[in-house]
């Protein structure tokens, strides 16, 4: 049995949202989709293609014209436009046509590659996501956005491209080591933050099961989570306007994964940049100390780290220059009002920058202290 969700793509019905436990369901979706007459190339990473790969494949037996699994090496410094080479070679040596589909099997890195590759490949062709990740499941897989990272820079190469389908197996999630699992939480929280105080409060109610993995419990995050990214990607679908919420912490965090040359995890960057944007707030005083203090520290039972000891503060003020959604030499800056409430603000200046970096800086001085 499985639950489902439609996206909406300009007031129109575009592709659901399956949640479930297995890949048992697969097949029947994807014949939905009519592809007996059609080629499927399911792209994978070094380890999903191993954990997954023969599962997904074995769905598509008998069911489309041919099936090609091909995987590059893991990692986000693969998310290149020299890996989306890779894939259209394979591609054009298979004889891949516009009628043809993609099947991104993995997490955010493969679903953005894949993404790209079939927004771009003949002008644009099908594809279906399959994500793997905590990250992904909550986050990356909805919404349309794809696109590869250039020269370290987070997603600078890219295009809005919706998927078919994106099917959820949230079993998957129990193979993920505690550190990727609690870095796709990250995500999670954002969601509550910037939209929704009533599920922030459940996901610190249901603290210890999301801890032990409970099926039912990850699929109900993973679903209200999701229900907050439709929200705001149905009412913005290409970035105009409020869409720009979901960048909440994404500024100073991408900054962050740069200068560590992606040696920290995305989520991880993220909720350092999340803490520095609720410090930005708290200077605005739109909330309290007492709040910044607690939405900081709600990271700490999650894995997450809320301080970082090894970069430079105005290396990140730098970095954050060359982020995407610079607009006229002005950074647009994601902070929050309240829990639940975030609002866009465009008064952001370096010196904040810098005051709410050096926060969450702590630097060799700080420990001898």
């Amino acid at each position: 049995m499985a639950n489902r969700m439609t996206i909406n793509y300009e007031k129109k019905p575009c592709y659901d949202i399956v949640f479930t436990d297995s890949f048992d369901l697969l097949a029947d979706e994807l014949q939905a989709l009519h592809i007996e007459d059609r080629r499927v190339a399911v792209i994978a990473d070094s380890c999903t293609e191993k954990l997954f790969g023969e599962a997904v494949c074995g769905q598509l037996a008998g069911l489309c014209k041919k099936v090609v699994l091909h995987a590059f090496t893991a990692g986000e410094a693969n998310k290149t436009l020299d890996t989306v080479k890779e894939i259209y070679k394979v591609l054009i040596e298979e004889e891949f046509d516009r009628k043809d589909l993609l099947i991104a099997l993995g997490g955010g890195v493969v679903g953005d590659i894949t993404g790209y590759t079939a927004a771009t490949y003949l002008r644009g062709i099908d594809f279906v996501q399959i994500p793997t990740t905590l990250i992904a499941q909550s986050d990356s897989s909805i919404g349309g956005k794809t696109g590869v990272d250039f020269d370290g820079y987070k997603n600078m190469v890219g295009a809005f491209h919706m998927p078919k389908l994106v099917y959820m197996n949230v079993s998957v999630l129990k193979q993920l080591d505690d550190r990727q699992f609690y870095a796709g939480f990250a995500e999670v929280m954002k969601h509550g933050l910037i939209k929704d105080a009533m599920f922030y409060e459940w996901l610190l109610d249901h603290m210890y099961e999301i801890h032990d993995r409970e099926e039912e419990v990850l699929e109900e995050m993973i679903m209200r989570s999701c229900s907050v990214k439709k929200l705001v990607v149905e009412k913005d679908p290409k970035e105009q306007g409020d869409r720009a919420l979901l960048n909440f912490g994404h500024t100073i965090g991408h900054a962050i994964e740069k200068a560590m040359h992606f040696e920290m995890l995305h989520g991880e960057c993220i909720a350092l940049g999340m803490v520095a944007a609720a410090y930005m707030s708290f200077q605005h005083n739109w909330l309290s100390m007492e709040e910044y203090y607690e939405v900081r520290d709600m990271f700490v039972p999650f894995n997450l780290p809320i301080s970082i000891d090894s970069i430079d503060p105005e290396e990140i003020l730098k970095l954050t220059k060359a982020d995407k959604k610079m607009e006229s030499g002005q950074i647009k800056f994601v902070l929050l009002k309240k829990v639940g409430k975030a609002v866009i603000d465009r008064t952001v200046t370096d010196e904040d920058i810098l005051g709410a970096v050096r926060e969450i800086y702590f630097s060799d001085e700080d420990a001898k202290a």
